[in-house]
């Protein structure tokens, strides 16, 4: 089979391996080889993402339970937030995904599978086989010295001249973006986003360019408040001091806001938005829940009758993010506040699962 490349490849390389819940380990493992259609990129950066946390700490929708199958498949090299420079192209990839050497590329998180109902009805990120990078064998991911594209992926270039510290913000630009989208802001609606982490964060950029009546982020630290505020906030609130259902209806005549985006990860959040939200308005659910949220229903059918979107990774939101990044549309670089080789992924999981001085980390093979 060709192969194009121009690039040395090492037998082995380093790389981080998930063997079980808070087991992960530096290892040197086989330097990925290009088949029919895939490509070998040589990793610029990987993103620690929460989801990489809550499977890290073994929340249940990764490793099961007794309503689910297991999603991660061991050993495995994690990492979806991803950004790398293309080295070596199995036969026909350049064709395929329009690449060439040397450039700098993105492959979206998910790897369809192209065949169940959802992929041929084009909503491949709900593919019912639901490969992802950085959490089945198929499909290894970015926290390596290299890594394959396969060829089912979906491959987006980069811009040469964008810095890597933004590119590596591309995926999970496009998972806020898509998020807001599913929020269907109006000109005019009073916006609420709970949680000012990372994705919190390019939420709210991406709301502000709808720009909503009135664009209110929910956190318990005041220095992510400060930064909502940079990235587009109009007013932040702190629910450790002050209540912010009671605060977000004295700003709507009583009603409530018009959108609720979740992004906090945690169980209240859920339960904020649905009492700050007005009759009809739209919940968007978009986090990865560590254990089940228990709800008053009603509140959603006979009380509001809402409208309740659920938001899955960045569909057709890739070139949007990477087309605002390099505008500057959304500035993105002062999320990125630690940068760590891998040999330090440890304390790059540590600081991510407890955050103190951090947004987002990214390792630097």
């Amino acid at each position: 089979m060709a192969i194009v490349t121009d690039h040395t490849f090492p037998e082995s390389m380093e790389a981080v391996v998930c063997h079980g819940v808070k087991d992960y380990r530096l290892q040197e493992m086989p330097v990925p080889k290009p088949e029919l259609g895939d490509i070998i990129v040589k990793v610029s950066a990987c993103g620690i993402c929460a989801s990489d946390i809550k499977c890290y700490l073994g929340a249940p929708l990764f490793w099961g339970d007794d309503k689910r199958q297991q999603f991660v498949e061991t050993p495995v090299i994690p990492g979806h937030e991803f950004i790398g420079e293309v080295v070596a192209l199995g036969e026909g990839a350049a064709e395929k995904h329009g690449v060439t050497l040397g450039d700098i590329a993105i492959a979206e998180q998910i790897l369809p599978c192209w065949n169940c109902m959802y992929c041929k009805r084009g909503m491949y990120w709900l593919c019912k086989v639901s490969n992802v990078f950085g959490f089945q064998q198929v499909c290894q991911g970015g926290m390596a010295s290299y890594m394959k594209y396969p060829a089912r992926s979906i491959v987006h270039k980069v811009p040469t001249d964008m810095p890597v510290t933004k590119a590596a913000l591309i995926e999970p630009l496009a998972c806020a973006i898509h998020a807001v989208e599913r929020g269907d802001i109006k000109l005019g609606d009073m916006v609420v986003i709970a949680g000012a982490g990372p994705l919190g964060l390019l939420m709210v950029g991406a709301a502000h360019l709808k720009t909503p009546g009135k664009l209110i982020v929910l956190d318990m630290r005041d220095d992510r408040l400060a930064m909502a505020r940079k990235m587009g906030a109009d007013l932040t609130i702190n629910p450790s001091r002050e209540d912010p259902v009671e605060l977000i209806r004295s700003l709507s005549d009583g009603y409530g806001c018009d959108v609720f985006i979740e992004a906090t990860g945690h169980p209240d959040a859920v339960v904020t938005g649905l009492h700050a939200i007005r009759k009809s308005g739209t919940f968007v659910e978009f986090s990865v829940m560590k254990e089940p949220v228990t709800v008053d229903w009603t509140i959603i059918g006979d009380a509001k009758e809402l409208n309740i979107h659920g938001a899955h990774l960045g569909p057709y939101c890739y070139p949007t993010a990477i087309d605002y990044i390099h505008r500057n549309l959304i500035d993105v670089a002062p999320l990125v506040t630690h940068e760590l080789p891998l040999a330090d992924f440890q304390k790059g999981l540590d600081a991510a699962a407890n955050p103190v001085d951090s947004i987002k980390i990214l390792l630097r093979p």
